[in-house]
């Protein structure tokens, strides 16, 4: 099984999990019941191990190339794997990846017609976009946008799993969160990571094309965007978690995401790019166990 769940990075794949449960806390502002809550978790799980089968599977020839004769990096510490990869190394077929993505795929869309079927739209709009992103590796840089979109579908859906018509200011105040701390804390770090490989084989990618600089200015920008979205979650979230929350989100924010941002920023240095992707990638787990505690004391 760690070939698939290497295929799947489900490693981090359940890290990522913590930004459907925030999303769903925050707007609901107590606890679902069991029977729910084990619902939607299997359902989010199958969405994430769908669509990193469907990323490693859709890039699979460009991986290869990018790593032809050269050593396959094991991945960041939240993913780090013998396995990484595993099409590329031979040790999975591309038959049984198939199979892996279709299974989750289904028990994904299942789950969603049971949450609410409006999440099957956004489980097709991930799928879709994945896919566009990555075609786009060698055609245009702005494919980091997709990755955006795809990384906020989960919490979005998580929304509509709590709430059948939630209001619009907090689905794209979620969305532009999620979306900010992709850029700022996954994409462009992990692509850093890449760079030399990315240009030897023509990749459109931040780093490739506009070099560090350029590179860790958008990341800078977008950290400091991320917090600053949080802190308006008081005033959009029908839960109103107040202020302390909000002087926690920013703490939290600062230590995983903006302060190894700005060291970045001044290095330079691609594995201080690799620092940053590791601590971002808590970032929503840690503001899950902010909203959770923020429950269990109000509810004291």
């Amino acid at each position: 099984m760690k070939r698939f769940f290497a295929l799947s990075r489900t490693q981090h794949g359940i890290i990522d999990l913590s930004t459907t449960a925030f999303a769903a806390l925050i707007w609901l502002g107590s606890f679902p019941d069991l029977s729910f809550t084990a619902l939607a978790l299997l359902t989010a799980f199958a969405g994430y191990t769908a669509i990193y089968a469907l990323n490693d599977l859709m890039g699979q020839k460009v991986d290869k190339e990018k790593h032809d004769g050269g050593v396959l990096q094991s991945g960041y510490s939240v993913e780090a794997s013998d396995d990484h990869h595993p099409l590329v190394q031979g040790v999975l077929s591309t038959n049984a990846a198939l199979a892996w993505m279709g299974f989750w795929l289904l028990v994904a869309l299942v789950g969603s017609w049971l949450l609410n079927p409006v999440i099957i739209i956004i489980l097709g709009v991930g799928c879709v976009f994945e896919i566009a992103y990555c075609k786009l590796l060698k055609v245009t840089h702005w494919r980091i946008l997709l990755s955006g979109v795809v990384k906020a579908c989960g919490p979005v859906a998580a929304v509509f799993a709590v709430d059948g018509s939630p209001r619009l200011d907090f689905l794209l105040l979620i969305f532009a969160w999620v979306f900010m701390w992709e850029v700022s804390g996954q994409n462009i770090p992990a692509d850093w990571n890449d760079v030399e490989e990315d240009k030897r084989i023509g990749a459109k990618t931040i780093p490739a094309r506009f070099g560090p600089a350029v590179a860790a200015n958008v990341i800078l920008l977008a950290a400091v965007a991320t917090l600053l979205i949080s802190t308006v979650f008081p005033v959009f979230s029908p839960a109103s978690p107040g202020i302390y929350f909000t002087l926690a989100s920013l703490a939290v924010g600062y230590f995983l995401l903006l302060s190894p941002a700005i060291h970045l920023w001044k290095s330079k240095d691609g594995e201080n790019a690799a620092g940053l992707f590791d601590k971002a990638s808590y970032y929503p787990l840690a503001m899950l166990f902010l909203i959770t505690g923020w429950i269990l004391l109000s509810s004291a």
